[in-house]
């Protein structure tokens, strides 16, 4: 079998999966959920089969959320350093979780934390991406006031990812909660600009501007779809595309 034949041509040959920490949660309300975790990291495999190199941020609100904390009168840059320690947590799962599959994979980490995991050299990273390892970014950007979505759209600059895949509850970007209104509207397309004039809830602002001053397209899509992630990668599966 050749090369040619061996795998579906993909669109992108390098990309970021941004997930929240809430998605491997499962049914639970709180914490991790082994075989959430498990099928996320099937998906990831099977990217990675087809050839693609595969980054990952993945949030930490299943275990701590920074706003939250501050919210309740904890100062802001302790809790954000915590949610960042959360994020560690979660990443550090995902790559037993995908080593278990034979991935080999790389957490590496903004805040140094040497017995656990790497710290973040970035020619040292896009080695670890040419040898067809993922490599899982954690603790954010290592900044307070940053989110994970700023973070994974910073790494993927950094790693010149061709796509930001954001892996959500819902198969693209809405008009308005689908959940709540039968009527919401599915955009197949929609531009930076807009889904920051209309708060349409893809990322948060800082990460979108950064997406758009280096256009960097972000690819919402559905993550409880079984092969969405995979499917989208081969041309199919429903989705939305930030760009432009």
């Amino acid at each position: 079998m050749t090369a040619d034949t061996a795998h579906p041509p993909v669109k992108y040959s390098r990309v970021m999966l941004k997930i929240s920490g809430e998605a491997l949660m499962g049914d639970q309300g709180f914490g991790l959920h082994p075989p959430t975790v498990a099928r996320i990291a099937a998906e990831v495999k099977s990217v990675r089969d087809l050839g693609v190199e595969v980054c990952m941020v993945i949030g930490g609100g299943n275990i701590f959320r920074g706003l939250a904390g501050s919210a309740q009168g904890m100062e802001r840059t302790t809790a954000d350093y915590m949610g960042m320690l959360a994020t560690v947590m979660n990443a550090l799962a995902m790559q037993s979780a995908l080593e278990q599959m034979g991935v080999f994979t790389r957490v590496i980490s903004a805040i140094p934390m040497d017995q656990v995991c790497e710290p973040y050299i970035r020619r040292r990273a896009v080695r670890h991406l040419e040898k067809k390892r993922v490599c899982i970014f954690a603790a954010g950007t290592g900044n307070p006031y940053f989110t994970t979505d700023t973070a994974a759209t910073l790494r993927a600059n950094e790693m010149a990812c061709q796509a930001i895949f954001k892996g959500t509850k819902v198969d693209g970007v809405y008009d308005k909660d689908p959940k709540k209104h039968a009527d919401a509207k599915r955009y197949e397309h929609v531009s930076y600009d807009e889904c920051l004039a209309k708060h349409l809830g893809v990322m948060d602002a800082s990460a979108i501007a950064l997406a758009r001053d280096n256009n960097l397209p972000i690819i919402v899509f559905s993550l409880d779809e079984p092969g969405g992630f995979r499917g989208i990668l081969a041309g199919q599966g429903t989705y939305t595309t930030v760009q432009g």
